[in-house]
Order: C-alpha cells, then structure tokens, then sequence
C-alpha cells in the first residue's frame, strides 16, 4: 500500500456524524498522515487546490463479515433449485483446490471489487489454515499471509478472523474431507497457531473468531475467547444462522448456541454474532445486554434461504448492527443496508423500522468498530480519511435526494474512493488493478 496523500476535497453533499442528512458544500482537508483535519460543510465556492467531488461523500464503509474464496461460487450454485447442499458441496470444491498462491489471487480480486464497491475495510473470517489433508504448510499461517497481502495490493485495511474450527457437528463428530484443512485438533492448538502470526504492514490487524458453537466443543469456547481478551482484540461467530444448529444445540446440551456461548463468557462488548437469525427472545435480551454485536448479511441469507433476523429488537436491546457480504452472492453494501428494512417490511408487513440515519453506520462506523478500527468510519476531524463519493446523477440516483441513497444506489455508483488518505478508486475505476480480469482469471483457476 503506498503512502498516503495529503489534500482538499470539495464534496457537494457529505454525510457528517450524528446528523439525520447530508450537509451541502464540504470541504474536507486530508492529513499527510492520512487522517481527517478539518471538515466545514456550507464552503459554495471550492478553493482552487481542491479536488471537487460531485454526488454525496461518505465515511468508508465497513464488510464485517468475509469469506473470500466463496466469491467464486457467484452464479454457480443453482442447479437442481441450488438448495444449501448444492451451495455448500460447490464450496467445498473451491476450498479443496486453494493454496496459497491461488487464494492471494482470488482474495485480491474479491477485495478489489470491495474496493469498487465502496468498502475500505473487510473482516476476513478465516478457516482455511491447512493443506487440504490437513496437514500444516511449512509455514502453518501462509494463507493467513496470502489474505493479508491480497488486502495489501487491492488498497483496503483487514481484519483476520483466525477463526477456531475444531469438530463437524455440535456433539463432536471429527472433521473430515474438506473440512480437514480448518482445523488445528484443539483450541490450544489453534491458539498456538494465530498467536505466531504478525500481520504485515499497517492496514492490516489479527482478531479471533470461534466458527460455531457446532464447531468448537463448549469446553474450548472460553479458550477462544481468553484468547482474543488477552489482546484486546475483536472476536466474531456465527450463531443461530439456521434452525438446525438451535435444534441440535438445544438436543445436546439443553440450550440455545446463544445461552451456550453466555455460559461460556463469550459475550459482551468486543464480540460479533454474524447473522443471528433464528433467536428466542432470551437469546435476543442477553445478547443487547451484554453489548453484543450483530452483523447482519441480507444477501447471502436470502441467497442461502436461511431467512430474516430480529435485527430491529436487537438494536432496540443495545446490540450495535453492522453488515456484511459473507458469501459474496452480491457485493454492494447499499443493499445490505436497505435490505435490513426491506427486508423487515415483507417479514413483518410493515414499513418504518430503520432511518437512512441509522443505515449509515451500519455501513460504516459500527463496522469499522467491530473490527477494531474505531477511529474509521465517520467523516470527523483526527478520523481516518476514508472518503466514499457516490453518483446522484446515474440511472439509479437521479433526481433522489442526498439523504435517500441507502434506497437508490448501488456499488456500479461510486467514483471515488480513499483509504486512509490515498485514493484507490478515481472515476468508478481502481488505480491500479483491472478488477473484471483479476476475478476472472482466479475464479477460473478454481473452477474449471
């Protein structure tokens, strides 16, 4: 990633924190260290050494939920009805043919359409650790370095998830097949492991992630977690993403993943939920109690058919709400954003349950929270100047008013991104990667 460049941008309308719309005539001055300086909305007439940018200027916008390497299955999952079994046998074939050199491609592609897509900052959710057997690398934590540097080249920050996955099923079925090259054997082990990997370079950060409580036994969940308190980083999980993993939870050990992972000390405010979908009205109280947050991923759960969540009592009960791409299905968070709504609206048949101010930090600042990068997110003076300029002029924008873009964009939208105070995206094209090409040609490397 190349140094950052200081500068002024004059966005005609820029989304300001806490204001319930965009403010007019920004000005915006960028630091050499790729921070924020000061931010003056009401400026009509730009200063002649600033760049003008035309459309609504947000703060980046945060995926808190990733796997890279599904972005090859877009579009190759529907055959036979593409049920979650379809889904999920095509997912094992593309884990089985990755190594690390076709994963930095794949991940570089996929980042770099993020890049596009207007998002400065990604949560990998990582489990591919191992050969395909199982057996280590020579260096056990080279894919966790291929995600790292795919990061590195598309122009974005990340945050890995080194992600605990241990069993096959909630009573402890061994891994096996594709699944071999998830697991480290226990949560010592896997700890061992991600504590031995440094993250290269600054735009990038190593977290914890425990992949369910059907793949980690509930006697290492504590580990897992000490492990990412210990560091003061963030921890992330899927839960209740579907009805069966609450059944067999339920069978096995008398209790919901959600009370499960409670008893376990797994809650509270540096941990993510990604989906929770199928929660009892228990399950939804002490996750808000606790600070818990909750990564929503529309797409990919109407894509999976795993259905709609109770994100609007979540946030209600104090859970912060982020999103993410998950499986890549769609890459545009203006669409993960207004689905939280949307969505609602067929599941309750009722309109009115999130404003366009609560999608932007949806989109943006919880995110970025989530994965550890606080200081991301809003447009505010000492932040990181990640700026995100989207078209109100295309087929799609025309004639909506700054303050409704959550419902009219999309990710074919944006022109200009920053990413810590260096430009990544000019005129709706990445600086330095052809990104139809790259997707192309890695997606075809593990797919033919």
């Amino acid at each position: 990633m190349t140094a950052p460049a200081s500068g002024r941008y004059h966005a005609e309308y820029a989304w300001l924190p806490d204001r319930p719309e965009p403010d007019a005539d920004v000005l915006v001055e960028v630091t050499t260290d790729g921070r924020f300086g000061t931010i003056t909305p009401g400026v009509p007439v730009p200063p002649p050494d600033a760049r003008r940018l035309p459309g609504l200027t947000l703060p980046g916008l945060a995926n808190a939920h990733s796997h890279a390497f599904h972005r090859a299955l877009r579009g190759r999952s529907h055959g036979n009805r593409g049920d979650f079994w379809a889904w999920r046998t095509g997912m094992y074939a593309v884990a089985d043919r990755l190594d690390p050199e076709r994963y930095l491609a794949l991940a570089r592609a996929a980042y770099a359409e993020m890049a596009l897509a207007g998002i400065t900052c990604v949560g990998e959710f990582h489990y591919l650790h191992h050969t395909p057997d199982g057996t280590p690398y020579a260096d056990p934590n080279v894919m966790s370095t291929a995600l790292v540097e795919a990061a590195a080249q598309a122009g974005i920050r990340l945050t890995l998830l080194d992600t605990c996955y241990l069993t096959a099923t909630v009573d402890g079925k061994p891994l096996t097949g594709p699944q071999l090259r998830f697991g480290d054997g226990d949560a010592a082990r896997w700890a061992e492991r991600a504590a031995a990997f440094t993250p290269a370079g600054p735009h990038a950060r190593l977290g914890a992630a425990i992949h369910s409580v059907r793949a980690v036994p509930a006697d290492q969940l504590a580990e897992v977690a000490g492990w990412a308190a210990d560091r003061a980083a963030p921890l992330h999980l899927h839960l209740s993403e579907q009805p069966a993993e609450n059944e067999a939870c339920l069978a096995y050990h008398g209790k919901s993943p959600t009370a499960l992972l409670a008893e376990a000390g797994v809650l509270g405010p540096a941990t993510t939920a990604v989906h929770a979908t199928h929660l009892t009205g228990p399950d939804v109280r002490a996750l808000g109690r606790s600070g818990t947050g909750a990564c929503v991923c529309p797409t990919t759960e109407r894509d999976l058919a795993d259905g709609v969540g109770p994100v609007r009592e979540l946030a209600d009960e104090g859970s912060p709400i982020s999103l993410g791409s998950d499986s890549h299905a769609v890459v545009d968070l203006f669409e993960e954003a207004r689905a939280l709504e949307l969505d609602l609206r067929l599941a309750t048949l009722a309109r009115g349950h999130f404003t366009p101010a609560e999608l932007l930090p949806a989109a943006t600042a919880t995110g970025h929270a989530a994965l550890g990068w606080p200081d991301a997110g809003r447009l505010t003076p000492g932040g990181r100047a990640d700026l995100v300029t989207v078209r109100l002029d295309s087929a799609r924008t025309a004639g909506t008013p700054p303050v409704g873009i959550f419902f009219a964009a999309g990710a074919a939208d944006v022109t200009d991104v920053l990413v810590d105070g260096r430009p990544v995206v000019r005129d709706g094209r990445h600086e330095t990667l052809d990104v139809p090409a790259e997707l192309a040609a890695a997606i075809t490397a593990v797919t033919r």
